[in-house]
């Protein structure tokens, strides 16, 4: 009589748990557990807040990365390792469902962290999902169109055309290039009045932006930046948020239509509240093989964990290598054969900075400008999941450039 294969249970559908389920072998009978059905290029986020991109051409669904593939649309409440079973409720009608498993993969990725800043949660939005991409392109349209009408006053229309971005890191950077790029190449041709009044400020509590990046990086990002009229405000911690300004450490105002915070991540309720070791930032501690610290049958990969004794950067590319190690490495588990420990290969990082410019802190080269923002465009075009999503994503610039991004309010 054959032996049942194990049950994997992978939760998430993020960078690390999309490359586990398209790698994995046939010895395991897999579900997938996540509130989200699909698989997001996060990477170009920033480029569907503008319409450079459209939302659907960088999500992949869930379903096609694998044959076979069991996936319950629900959200991982507790867990019971002595039960060996995860404790989940439906997205769509808020059903329980109890999954039992063998193995567990937690790949549930992070949440954006306000740092308890008052009022953070409850005025600025936030760029993790499509969801807050959408809600930021619709507000932005939204600015300007209340701005345009004759009643609204003076003082009230530049607090509406003005557009804050909180945290100098990659994620905060490209969401201001864009934002630079949707009012230059495309709202000036609408509103060229209120284009002009318009203003960008990037709110960085450190000394400098993309700290990850080479020193002459940072520097070229910053001038051209200034030169933009993208206003930087370095060691400027946020200390307070209302409706319609943000406060700083040093006593000033920032008054704005629209806020947008990237100032770090933080763990999941999920990760919150599990009896596991996690490291100060709330994150799970594994070994080099992934298994989380005192665990046999859990693993952990993506945002939500950190290896022990090895500072690895919450990155798509990190959380993509990771997925694909434990893919083999659990392969290997269910054939008996012994396997390497983890190895990180750092391919360098990337950034766009506005006005078809690009960042690239590669191993032998930095490189910068035109000529990076074209290389920034095919490292990405290259990383795509689907033959048909690299067609829409290459429809979308060609149709950005020549007619122009959609300012549609619906």
């Amino acid at each position: 009589m054959t032996s049942s294969p194990p049950r994997l249970v992978i939760l998430g559908t993020g960078f690390g748990a999309f490359n586990l389920v398209k790698h994995l072998g046939r010895d395991y009978d897999v579900t997938v557990v996540s509130p989200r059905n699909h698989f997001l290029f996060t990477p170009l986020l920033p480029s569907t807040t503008v319409g450079t991109i459209e939302f659907r051409s960088i999500i992949e669904p869930i379903r096609h990365a694998r044959r076979a593939l069991r996936f319950f649309h629900a959200r991982a409440e507790t867990l019971d390792r002595d039960g060996r079973t995860v404790a989940c409720t439906g997205v769509t009608d808020g059903h329980r469902v109890l999954v039992p498993y063998d193995l567990l993969v937690i790949a549930v990725g992070a949440v954006s962290n306000t740092f308890n800043v008052p009022g953070v949660a409850e005025h600025a939005l936030f760029l993790k999902e499509l969801s807050d991409a959408r809600e930021l392109r619709g507000r932005i349209v939204r600015c300007f169109e209340r701005a345009n009408l004759p009643a609204t006053p003076r003082d009230v229309r530049d607090r509406l055309l003005h557009f804050v971005v909180c945290g100098g890191g990659p994620t905060g950077v490209e969401c201001a290039a864009e934002i630079h790029d949707f009012l230059d190449e495309d709202l000036s041709r609408i509103h060229p009045q209120l284009a002009a009044a318009a203003q960008i400020t990037l709110v960085e509590a450190t000394g400098e932006i993309l700290t990850s990046f080479d020193v002459k990086l940072r520097r070229y990002a910053t001038d051209l930046f200034r030169r933009q009229r993208i206003r930087v405000l370095l060691d400027s911690p946020v200390v307070r948020v209302v409706e319609t300004s943000l406060f700083l450490k040093n006593g000033d105002a920032v008054p704005f239509g629209l806020l947008l915070w990237t100032a770090g991540t933080g763990p999941t309720s999920f990760v919150q509240g599990l009896p596991l070791p996690c490291d100060r930032g709330g994150r799970l501690i594994t070994d080099r093989y992934f298994r989380v610290q005192g665990e046999e049958r859990i693993y952990a990969i993506g945002d939500c964990s950190t290896m022990e004794n090895a500072a690895l950067p919450a990155t798509a590319q990190v959380a993509q290598q990771e997925g694909k190690y434990l893919a083999r490495a659990l392969t290997r588990r269910a054939r008996g054969s012994p396997g390497a420990p983890f190895r990180y290969r750092n391919l360098g990082m990337l950034a766009y900075v506005g006005g078809n410019r690009a960042l690239a802190d590669l191993e032998t080269y930095k490189w910068r400008g035109w000529a990076t923002w074209l290389f920034w465009r095919s490292a990405y075009l290259t990383r795509i999941v689907s033959l048909r999503n690299k067609m829409k994503v290459l429809f979308d610039w060609f149709s950005a450039k020549v007619y122009g991004r959609d300012v549609s309010q619906f």
